[in-house]
């Protein structure tokens, strides 16, 4: 199942209001967002009307449908754009599915850079299409734990400390082989167009 049909939390609610107000703003229907994310125009109606809860591949590709990172919807959905988010501040967003959580550390006033804190759960798995990597620049320094990392063809297997740059967009994909939580940060640039 590819959402949660409970949305508890408010940032979820947000999130909800956040995607369809990018999407108006960006004058698109909900049909013109689904062709350009590949996610089903029931899908967007359901995650606008805030009756189900996306994971976080489906998120990535309505951002990146968007013109947006992740974390920029993160932040918007937050709707407070402070130079400095103290970490209590800091919105945390979980997958329901794979119980991957994200920490956008950033302030959302912008930036050239933003900052992400992931948790990966033993053995969870997270996907996202080449077009959410499209426009964005990304390394990824593993903090804790252990990430298989698949770059289309490409496997990464990291441990702490070790940084990678990824290269040209391509499908990704997000594994934590072990029994014990995988925390690593994740920068993100956008691309200059």
């Amino acid at each position: 199942m590819p959402y949660s049909e409970h949305v508890s939390d408010p940032l979820s609610a947000a999130l909800a209001a956040t995607v369809q107000s990018a999407r108006l703003a960006r004058d698109l229907s909900a049909s013109a967002l689904a062709e350009r994310s590949g996610v089903s125009r029931a899908m967007i109606g359901k995650i606008e009307r805030g009756e189900a809860q996306p994971t976080a591949a489906l998120l990535g590709r309505l951002s990146a449908a968007l013109g947006m990172t992740l974390s920029e919807l993160v932040a918007r959905a937050e709707a407070d754009e402070p130079r400095l988010v103290r970490a209590a501040d800091q919105p945390t967003w979980t997958d329901p599915v794979s119980g991957y959580r994200r920490r956008a550390v950033s302030p959302s006033a912008g930036g050239p850079l933003e900052l992400v804190d992931v948790v990966l759960p033993p053995g969870a798995e997270v996907s996202y299409a080449a077009d959410v990597y499209a426009f964005i620049h990304q390394q990824i320094w593993v903090l804790e734990g252990q990430l298989r990392f698949r770059e289309g063809d490409l496997v990464h297997e990291l441990g702490p400390g070790d940084c990678l740059r990824l290269g040209p967009a391509e499908p990704c994909v997000y594994v934590n082989p072990s029994s014990a939580d995988c925390h690593y940060l994740v920068a993100i640039a956008k691309r200059r167009v």
